[in-house]
């Protein structure tokens, strides 16, 4: 009698065993690809949590890249080589059309939670087929820079509307013996905001240039207005503005020394109040954001970024559970996530998402230039498919007395003619 209790005891154990690892073999491991910035880290793992949370038959495996040229460069090979994520995070704009969509990703179009994806989202994550590719991860930022308010107060500064009062303000801090602008070049795709943040500024001068750039005819070398941006990011250089460690320091460096006071002004996209609140969160409210000022104090203005999109490679073999979580990425549930976990930086761009009352000073100083009576431009990367990869390290070069700012630009536009002939693009 004991003994067939003890069997029956042991037969219960083996049939619970198997039972459990038939379910964890059911279970459908997705993975899930982005850069590894501390605010997408943090967004993306709270994001997978959520979703497991709602779906016990799924596991979201996360995995962090580089950011820059290094992550640029996995994302091409993995597409390549047929070994891409199910589910990964990468720009908007030009660099998703360098992904050649039509061939790598999975449509789109039809999903149903694209009706609640904002129009001029769909617009630059859609294939030259006129297909959907994407949906947005993030919020919307500008390109421009961030201040440190307590330095302002010190001395009395006001925010610049135009390169002179830049300049003077720049100056005044300099004199005051604080570092007046810093720069990362040790993450080398910090360096491009003098340039691609000044777009505003270059179509208020000349309206076609996003047009007569993609058919060739417009080059920055040879136009005034788009040179500017080189050139600025020589003056301050000669101008002796800089942190001492600009050519090492990194991005999380930067952001740590304008919150702390460490510097007065670090050229950088709006995003990256999420990481001040990371690495210096007593003083997130101590930062505020303007527009790159251009010439004209009466037209200042902002240059807009688009989000990431999150897409699908058609390479993957769970379409069905990654088209389910994407959906789940771009709806209210979220969007509330994503504030919760990264902080909110800027609006969203699905319908209904909405941001707290009190947000950073840099969201607040942000959302008026995307608001009527505003005045915001996209970036390049959104009006034309062209973004030649070497930019980040010409503007280090520019950045660092290397190279001169006539000599970048014009180093820039050959760049540029060796992406857009591989685009097929007419004119060049």
């Amino acid at each position: 009698m004991l003994k067939r209790k003890a069997t029956r005891v042991a037969l219960a154990i083996l049939l619970s065993t198997v039972a459990g690892s038939a379910l964890a073999q059911d279970k459908v491991k997705l993975t899930f690809l982005f850069d590894n910035a501390p605010s997408t880290v943090a967004m993306a793992e709270a994001l997978a949590t959520a979703f497991e949370a709602k779906h016990p038959d799924i596991d979201v495996e996360t995995e962090s890249r580089p950011g820059g040229g290094d992550g640029d460069n996995i994302i091409k090979t993995r597409l390549a080589t047929g070994e891409m994520s199910d589910v990964f995070l990468y720009n908007s704009g030009s660099l998703f059309q360098a992904m050649n969509p039509t061939q790598n990703l999975v449509d789109l179009s039809g999903e149903a939670f694209q009706a609640n994806v904002i129009d001029s989202f769909k617009t630059v994550v859609t294939g030259t087929d006129g297909k959907v590719y994407g949906a947005p991860i993030g919020t919307a930022m500008g390109g421009g820079i961030l201040y440190n308010i307590p330095i302002y107060k010190e001395l009395g500064l006001s925010v610049p509307k135009s390169w002179a009062e830049f300049e003077a303000n720049n100056d005044k801090i300099k004199t005051a013996g604080k570092t007046a602008v810093i720069q990362t070049f040790g993450a080398t795709w910090t360096s491009q905001l003098f340039v691609l943040g000044d777009f505003y500024n270059v179509l208020a001068s000349d309206p076609n240039f996003a047009t007569d750039y993609t058919a060739g005819k417009a080059k920055y070398a040879s136009t005034p207005a788009a040179m500017k941006g080189f050139e600025r990011q020589e003056e301050v250089f000669k101008a002796g503005y800089l942190n001492e460690d600009f050519a090492a320091a990194t991005f999380e460096d930067g952001v740590t020394k304008v919150a702390t006071g460490e510097g007065a002004h670090y050229p950088m996209l709006s995003f990256a109040v999420a990481n001040i609140k990371e690495l210096a969160p007593e003083h997130v409210n101590d930062v505020g954001f303007f527009a790159i000022p251009g010439d004209d104090a009466a037209n200042n203005g902002l240059t807009t970024w688009m989000p990431a999109g999150l897409y699908i490679p058609k390479t993957t073999k769970h379409e069905a559970e990654a088209k389910e979580f994407i959906a789940f990425v771009a709806s209210v549930e979220g969007c509330d996530i994503q504030t919760q976990s990264a902080g909110a930086t800027g609006p969203y761009l699905v319908k209904g998402c909405t941001l707290p009352t009190d947000v950073p000073p840099v969201v607040s100083d942000l959302l008026p230039y995307f608001q009527d009576g505003g005045h915001s431009a996209p970036a390049l990367e959104f009006l034309s498919p062209i973004k030649g990869p070497a930019l980040e390290q010409i503007t280090v070069e520019v950045g660092s007395g290397i190279r001169s700012a006539a000599d970048g630009a014009a180093l820039y536009d050959e760049d540029v003619k060796k992406q857009a002939q591989q685009l097929g693009l007419p004119g060049w």
